[in-house]
């Protein structure tokens, strides 16, 4: 932590949280049966590392995720009356070139010792949890953060 630049938790923030809050807000303007709309469901991403801190590694980024924690479970309990359901998605390490672009190509085998089912999980095993957040077979389903990742 003490060699990340103010840039970067700025970066960070500004896309992870106040990206998400104003495409949510956007989501609710239109879809809340209060204003008109038909209803709906907003799946916000966010990590396994809300709940493991990234000591060592993301800690900025672990942070950012644990207020879309927050503000999931505020945002669902807040709209739930509007016909509007709100969860998120909680992933894992997964294999996607985030690592690499972040300058450690090899931070999945790295750390996949830390994870129960030895793997990293695949962006489409990410995408079907949400997919099904989505979908009417979670029509009871608000305020959850689903967690997508092979135990870790």
């Amino acid at each position: 932590m003490e060699e990340v630049s103010a840039q970067a938790v700025e970066k960070v923030f500004a896309v992870n949280v106040i990206g998400a809050i104003l495409c949510a807000r956007e989501a609710v303007r239109r879809m809340s049966t209060h204003r008109g709309g038909a209803g709906g469901a907003i799946v916000n991403l966010s990590s396994r590392a809300a709940h493991t801190g990234a000591a060592g590694e993301w800690v900025h980024y672990a942070a950012t995720k644990g207020a879309i924690d927050s503000f999931t479970i505020g945002l669902a309990r807040e709209v739930a009356t509007e016909g509007i359901r709100v969860n998120a998605v909680a992933p894992g390490l997964t294999d996607t070139d985030l690592h690499a672009t972040s300058g450690e190509p090899g931070r999945l085998e790295r750390l996949m010792g830390t994870i129960p089912m030895a793997r990293a999980g695949m962006p489409h095993e990410i995408a079907e949890a949400v997919l099904w957040l989505l979908s009417p077979a979670a029509s009871y389903v608000i305020g959850a953060i689903l967690a997508v990742g092979g135990g870790r």
